[in-house]
Protein backbone atom coordinates (compact mmCIF):
# COMPACT_ATOMS: atom_id res chain seq x y z
CA UNK A 1 0.00 0.00 0.00
CA UNK A 2 1.36 3.23 -0.56
CA UNK A 3 2.73 5.22 2.18
CA UNK A 4 0.79 8.03 3.51
CA UNK A 5 2.39 11.38 3.95
CA UNK A 6 0.77 14.09 5.00
CA UNK A 7 2.49 17.59 5.28
CA UNK A 8 2.85 22.00 4.87
CA UNK A 9 4.49 24.50 3.11
CA UNK A 10 6.71 26.48 5.94
CA UNK A 11 8.06 29.63 4.71
CA UNK A 12 8.44 33.26 6.90
CA UNK A 13 11.65 32.22 9.46
CA UNK A 14 14.90 31.47 9.33
CA UNK A 15 15.42 31.65 12.91
CA UNK A 16 16.81 27.57 13.97
CA UNK A 17 15.25 28.09 17.41
CA UNK A 18 12.50 28.65 15.99
CA UNK A 19 12.49 26.68 13.47
CA UNK A 20 12.86 23.55 15.32
CA UNK A 21 9.92 24.57 17.37
CA UNK A 22 7.91 24.46 14.58
CA UNK A 23 9.14 21.53 12.68
CA UNK A 24 8.25 19.63 16.40
CA UNK A 25 4.73 21.20 15.73
CA UNK A 26 4.40 19.86 11.91
CA UNK A 27 4.82 16.61 13.68
CA UNK A 28 2.14 17.06 16.18
CA UNK A 29 -0.11 18.00 13.92
CA UNK A 30 -0.16 14.74 12.59
CA UNK A 31 2.51 15.31 9.83
CA UNK A 32 5.12 13.58 8.23
CA UNK A 33 6.46 15.97 5.27
CA UNK A 34 7.53 19.64 4.76
CA UNK A 35 7.98 22.22 2.32
CA UNK A 36 10.44 24.52 2.42
CA UNK A 37 10.96 27.66 0.27
CA UNK A 38 14.42 28.37 -1.54
CA UNK A 39 14.45 31.62 -2.72
CA UNK A 40 16.69 34.28 -4.77
CA UNK A 41 17.01 35.72 -1.25
CA UNK A 42 17.34 32.43 0.61
CA UNK A 43 20.70 31.67 -1.54
CA UNK A 44 22.22 35.09 -1.13
CA UNK A 45 21.25 35.57 2.56
CA UNK A 46 19.73 31.96 4.41
CA UNK A 47 22.68 29.91 2.76
CA UNK A 48 24.70 29.26 5.90
CA UNK A 49 21.17 27.94 8.07
CA UNK A 50 19.90 25.70 4.88
CA UNK A 51 21.09 22.56 6.30
CA UNK A 52 20.61 22.80 9.81
CA UNK A 53 16.85 23.56 8.73
CA UNK A 54 16.88 20.43 6.96
CA UNK A 55 17.90 18.43 9.34
CA UNK A 56 15.90 19.48 12.65
CA UNK A 57 12.90 18.82 10.05
CA UNK A 58 14.37 15.77 9.25
CA UNK A 59 14.60 14.76 13.33
CA UNK A 60 11.15 16.01 13.69
CA UNK A 61 10.76 12.89 11.60
CA UNK A 62 9.97 14.53 8.49
CA UNK A 63 10.42 14.20 5.10
CA UNK A 64 12.06 17.86 3.36
CA UNK A 65 11.09 19.07 -0.50
CA UNK A 66 12.49 22.46 -1.22
CA UNK A 67 10.33 24.79 -3.12
CA UNK A 68 11.66 26.44 -6.00
CA UNK A 69 9.21 29.29 -4.77
CA UNK A 70 9.60 32.84 -6.79
CA UNK A 71 13.18 31.18 -8.29
CA UNK A 72 11.68 32.76 -11.83
CA UNK A 73 8.85 34.62 -10.62
CA UNK A 74 5.56 34.23 -9.34
CA UNK A 75 4.27 32.49 -7.52
CA UNK A 76 6.77 33.44 -4.49
CA UNK A 77 9.49 35.94 -3.47
CA UNK A 78 10.43 38.34 -6.42
CA UNK A 79 13.55 36.54 -7.81
CA UNK A 80 16.91 38.82 -8.23
CA UNK A 81 17.86 37.24 -11.62
CA UNK A 82 16.35 39.79 -13.69
CA UNK A 83 18.18 42.49 -11.99
CA UNK A 84 21.56 40.56 -13.89
CA UNK A 85 19.57 39.40 -17.09
CA UNK A 86 17.03 42.13 -18.20
CA UNK A 87 16.87 40.78 -21.43
CA UNK A 88 15.19 37.51 -19.79
CA UNK A 89 11.66 38.81 -19.48
CA UNK A 90 8.78 37.75 -20.22
CA UNK A 91 7.09 40.12 -23.14
CA UNK A 92 3.40 40.23 -23.39
CA UNK A 93 2.04 39.75 -26.96
CA UNK A 94 1.18 43.61 -27.31
CA UNK A 95 5.17 44.46 -26.42
CA UNK A 96 5.15 44.73 -22.44
CA UNK A 97 7.20 43.38 -20.23
CA UNK A 98 6.48 41.24 -17.32
CA UNK A 99 8.21 43.06 -14.53
CA UNK A 100 8.89 39.76 -12.35
CA UNK A 101 8.67 37.06 -14.53
CA UNK A 102 11.47 35.00 -16.70
CA UNK A 103 11.18 33.52 -20.14
CA UNK A 104 10.90 29.76 -19.67
CA UNK A 105 13.58 29.94 -22.87
CA UNK A 106 16.62 32.06 -21.32
CA UNK A 107 19.75 30.06 -21.78
CA UNK A 108 20.93 32.31 -18.89
CA UNK A 109 17.72 30.78 -16.99
CA UNK A 110 18.49 26.96 -17.36
CA UNK A 111 22.06 27.79 -16.17
CA UNK A 112 20.77 29.87 -13.57
CA UNK A 113 18.14 26.95 -12.37
CA UNK A 114 21.26 24.45 -12.43
CA UNK A 115 22.94 26.13 -9.63
CA UNK A 116 20.26 26.59 -7.92
CA UNK A 117 19.89 22.78 -8.19
CA UNK A 118 24.08 22.52 -7.28
CA UNK A 119 23.54 24.57 -4.01
CA UNK A 120 20.17 22.68 -3.10
CA UNK A 121 22.57 19.62 -3.34
CA UNK A 122 24.90 20.86 -1.20
CA UNK A 123 22.90 21.63 1.92
CA UNK A 124 21.28 18.27 1.83
CA UNK A 125 17.89 18.37 -0.47
CA UNK A 126 17.45 15.83 -2.50
CA UNK A 127 13.53 16.20 -3.69
CA UNK A 128 12.85 19.63 -5.49
CA UNK A 129 9.03 20.60 -5.76
CA UNK A 130 8.60 22.68 -8.82
CA UNK A 131 5.58 25.17 -7.93
CA UNK A 132 3.00 26.19 -10.40
CA UNK A 133 4.45 27.10 -13.35
CA UNK A 134 3.42 28.98 -15.96
CA UNK A 135 3.10 31.71 -18.12
CA UNK A 136 1.24 35.01 -17.99
CA UNK A 137 -2.46 35.59 -19.47
CA UNK A 138 -4.30 38.70 -18.92
CA UNK A 139 -7.04 41.04 -19.76
CA UNK A 140 -6.04 44.82 -20.79
CA UNK A 141 -7.58 47.49 -23.02
CA UNK A 142 -6.95 45.90 -26.13
CA UNK A 143 -8.15 42.35 -25.25
CA UNK A 144 -6.30 39.33 -23.91
CA UNK A 145 -2.57 39.53 -23.63
CA UNK A 146 -0.20 36.83 -23.28
CA UNK A 147 3.38 35.99 -23.29
CA UNK A 148 6.09 34.98 -23.60
CA UNK A 149 6.72 36.75 -26.82
CA UNK A 150 10.10 38.06 -26.42
CA UNK A 151 12.83 38.02 -29.02
CA UNK A 152 13.92 34.49 -28.08
CA UNK A 153 10.98 33.12 -27.95
CA UNK A 154 9.77 34.84 -31.56
CA UNK A 155 12.81 33.58 -33.02
CA UNK A 156 12.08 30.35 -32.06
CA UNK A 157 8.33 30.06 -32.99
CA UNK A 158 9.32 31.16 -36.90
CA UNK A 159 11.53 28.68 -36.83
CA UNK A 160 9.61 26.04 -35.85
CA UNK A 161 6.45 27.27 -37.55
CA UNK A 162 7.95 28.55 -40.77
CA UNK A 163 6.01 32.40 -39.86
CA UNK A 164 6.33 35.27 -37.34
CA UNK A 165 4.57 34.73 -34.11
CA UNK A 166 1.22 36.10 -34.14
CA UNK A 167 -0.50 38.24 -31.85
CA UNK A 168 -2.82 35.96 -30.83
CA UNK A 169 -3.24 33.07 -29.10
CA UNK A 170 -3.86 30.55 -32.28
CA UNK A 171 -3.21 26.64 -31.35
CA UNK A 172 0.37 27.10 -32.71
CA UNK A 173 1.32 29.82 -30.33
CA UNK A 174 -0.65 27.48 -27.76
CA UNK A 175 1.48 24.74 -29.02
CA UNK A 176 4.45 26.66 -28.27
CA UNK A 177 3.38 27.62 -24.88
CA UNK A 178 3.30 24.51 -23.71
CA UNK A 179 6.33 23.31 -25.56
CA UNK A 180 8.25 26.07 -23.77
CA UNK A 181 7.25 25.41 -20.17
CA UNK A 182 7.86 21.54 -21.30
CA UNK A 183 11.83 21.95 -23.00
CA UNK A 184 12.82 24.30 -19.81
CA UNK A 185 11.54 21.44 -17.21
CA UNK A 186 12.74 18.49 -19.34
CA UNK A 187 16.07 20.04 -19.31
CA UNK A 188 16.25 21.01 -15.80
CA UNK A 189 14.44 17.80 -14.35
CA UNK A 190 17.20 16.16 -16.03
CA UNK A 191 20.20 17.82 -14.03
CA UNK A 192 18.16 17.03 -10.80
CA UNK A 193 17.91 13.18 -11.26
CA UNK A 194 21.60 13.30 -12.16
CA UNK A 195 22.12 14.66 -8.87
CA UNK A 196 20.30 12.09 -7.50
CA UNK A 197 17.41 13.84 -6.39
CA UNK A 198 13.66 13.64 -7.14
CA UNK A 199 11.42 15.95 -8.94
CA UNK A 200 8.12 16.80 -7.86
CA UNK A 201 5.41 19.26 -9.89
CA UNK A 202 2.30 20.86 -8.74
CA UNK A 203 0.09 22.69 -11.36
CA UNK A 204 -3.11 24.87 -11.23
CA UNK A 205 -5.89 24.15 -12.88
CA UNK A 206 -6.46 26.86 -14.90
CA UNK A 207 -2.94 25.86 -16.34
CA UNK A 208 -3.57 22.32 -17.15
CA UNK A 209 -3.78 23.15 -20.84
CA UNK A 210 -0.38 24.65 -21.00
CA UNK A 211 1.30 22.62 -18.63
CA UNK A 212 0.14 19.30 -20.37
CA UNK A 213 3.71 18.30 -21.06
CA UNK A 214 4.59 18.06 -17.55
CA UNK A 215 4.11 14.86 -15.77
CA UNK A 216 5.00 12.71 -19.23
CA UNK A 217 8.68 14.02 -18.56
CA UNK A 218 10.99 11.30 -17.92
CA UNK A 219 12.26 12.60 -14.60
CA UNK A 220 9.19 13.50 -13.41
CA UNK A 221 8.26 11.62 -10.05
CA UNK A 222 5.33 12.95 -9.02
CA UNK A 223 2.68 14.76 -10.55
CA UNK A 224 -0.03 17.20 -8.03
CA UNK A 225 -2.29 20.18 -8.50
CA UNK A 226 -4.12 22.57 -6.49
CA UNK A 227 -7.73 22.36 -6.32
CA UNK A 228 -8.42 25.66 -3.68
CA UNK A 229 -12.00 26.52 -3.65
CA UNK A 230 -11.78 29.67 -2.16
CA UNK A 231 -14.57 29.60 0.97
CA UNK A 232 -16.91 32.27 0.89
CA UNK A 233 -15.70 34.07 -1.83
CA UNK A 234 -16.36 31.64 -4.84
CA UNK A 235 -19.55 29.28 -5.22
CA UNK A 236 -17.20 25.77 -4.53
CA UNK A 237 -18.91 23.16 -2.69
CA UNK A 238 -15.21 21.92 -0.93
CA UNK A 239 -15.61 18.20 -1.36
CA UNK A 240 -17.19 18.18 -4.95
CA UNK A 241 -14.85 20.74 -6.18
CA UNK A 242 -11.65 18.74 -4.65
CA UNK A 243 -12.76 15.54 -5.81
CA UNK A 244 -13.40 16.36 -9.36
CA UNK A 245 -10.55 17.54 -9.62
CA UNK A 246 -8.34 15.41 -7.87
CA UNK A 247 -9.49 12.55 -9.37
CA UNK A 248 -8.59 13.73 -13.11
CA UNK A 249 -5.24 14.48 -11.23
CA UNK A 250 -5.04 10.80 -9.89
CA UNK A 251 -6.39 9.24 -13.70
CA UNK A 252 -3.38 11.25 -15.31
CA UNK A 253 -0.72 10.13 -13.35
CA UNK A 254 -1.76 6.62 -13.07
CA UNK A 255 -2.34 6.45 -16.53
CA UNK A 256 1.59 8.08 -16.75
CA UNK A 257 3.23 5.77 -13.88
CA UNK A 258 3.72 8.62 -11.80
CA UNK A 259 3.01 9.12 -7.94
CA UNK A 260 0.72 12.19 -7.41
CA UNK A 261 -0.18 14.75 -4.86
CA UNK A 262 -3.09 17.40 -3.84
CA UNK A 263 -2.95 20.40 -2.06
CA UNK A 264 -5.67 21.85 0.33
CA UNK A 265 -6.02 25.13 0.96
CA UNK A 266 -5.00 26.75 4.19
CA UNK A 267 -4.82 30.30 3.49
CA UNK A 268 -7.59 33.10 3.40
CA UNK A 269 -9.78 31.00 4.74
CA UNK A 270 -12.72 33.32 6.35
CA UNK A 271 -13.36 32.81 10.05
CA UNK A 272 -16.46 30.46 10.07
CA UNK A 273 -15.53 28.52 7.23
CA UNK A 274 -12.42 26.87 8.68
CA UNK A 275 -14.43 22.98 8.41
CA UNK A 276 -14.29 22.82 5.41
CA UNK A 277 -10.72 22.04 5.17
CA UNK A 278 -11.85 18.70 7.20
CA UNK A 279 -14.48 18.41 4.05
CA UNK A 280 -11.60 19.11 1.17
CA UNK A 281 -8.89 16.35 3.04
CA UNK A 282 -11.46 13.54 2.85
CA UNK A 283 -12.54 14.86 -0.38
CA UNK A 284 -8.49 14.23 -1.67
CA UNK A 285 -8.46 11.06 -0.26
CA UNK A 286 -11.27 9.54 -1.73
CA UNK A 287 -9.84 10.50 -4.80
CA UNK A 288 -6.89 8.43 -4.02
CA UNK A 289 -4.65 11.00 -3.08
CA UNK A 290 -2.28 9.31 -0.78
CA UNK A 291 0.07 12.47 -0.32
CA UNK A 292 -2.16 15.31 1.08
CA UNK A 293 -0.63 18.60 1.60
CA UNK A 294 -1.88 22.05 3.07
CA UNK A 295 -0.57 25.71 1.80
CA UNK A 296 0.73 26.46 4.62
CA UNK A 297 2.21 26.65 8.16
CA UNK A 298 -0.84 28.28 10.60
CA UNK A 299 -2.98 29.21 7.90
CA UNK A 300 -0.45 30.93 6.71
CA UNK A 301 0.16 33.15 9.19
CA UNK A 302 3.35 34.92 8.14
CA UNK A 303 1.42 36.29 5.00
CA UNK A 304 -0.29 39.05 3.74
CA UNK A 305 -3.18 36.60 2.53
CA UNK A 306 -3.22 34.49 6.42
CA UNK A 307 -6.27 33.04 6.84
CA UNK A 308 -8.70 35.47 9.77
CA UNK A 309 -8.05 33.12 12.78
CA UNK A 310 -4.80 31.07 11.70
CA UNK A 311 -4.79 29.48 15.06
CA UNK A 312 -8.10 27.55 14.44
CA UNK A 313 -7.30 26.91 10.62
CA UNK A 314 -4.08 25.11 12.15
CA UNK A 315 -6.17 23.08 14.82
CA UNK A 316 -8.12 21.77 12.15
CA UNK A 317 -5.51 21.05 9.96
CA UNK A 318 -4.16 19.11 12.34
CA UNK A 319 -7.42 17.15 13.03
CA UNK A 320 -8.04 17.27 9.21
CA UNK A 321 -4.72 14.69 9.05
CA UNK A 322 -5.45 12.53 12.45
CA UNK A 323 -8.42 12.23 10.31
CA UNK A 324 -6.87 11.09 7.20
CA UNK A 325 -4.51 8.75 9.08
CA UNK A 326 -7.28 7.20 10.95
CA UNK A 327 -9.05 6.17 7.51
CA UNK A 328 -5.66 5.09 5.90
CA UNK A 329 -4.60 2.75 8.59
CA UNK A 330 -8.51 1.09 8.63
CA UNK A 331 -8.04 0.76 5.36
CA UNK A 332 -5.28 -1.70 6.16
CA UNK A 333 -6.91 -3.26 8.33
CA UNK A 334 -9.88 -3.87 6.92
CA UNK A 335 -7.78 -5.47 3.58
CA UNK A 336 -5.72 -7.56 6.04
CA UNK A 337 -9.49 -8.59 8.03
CA UNK A 338 -9.86 -9.55 4.26
CA UNK A 339 -7.54 -11.64 3.45
CA UNK A 340 -7.36 -13.79 6.68
CA UNK A 341 -11.02 -14.38 6.65
CA UNK A 342 -11.51 -12.53 9.92
CA UNK A 343 -14.50 -11.23 10.77
CA UNK A 344 -15.30 -7.73 12.79
CA UNK A 345 -17.73 -8.60 15.03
Amino acid sequence: MEKLRMGTAYHGNRILKHVREDMEDIARHNMNLVVHMFTHTDWERHLGVMKDIVSASRDAGLEVWIDNWGLGGPPGDVSHFLGAHPEAHQVYSDGTPDPVSVCYNSEAFVEFTKRWLDTVASFGGDKIFWDEPHLKLKKSEGGEVFTCCCPTCRRLFEERYGHPMPDTLTDEVKEFRTQSITGYFDRVTSYAKLLGMENIVCVMLHTLEETSGLAGLANIDDYGIDPYWFPGKKNNDPYDFVYEASCEAAKKAKALGKRHHIWIQGYSIPAGYEDEIVTAYDAAYDSGARTILSWSYRGGESNTYKSENCERVWQVMGEASARIRARYFDDIRSEKLKKYGISRE
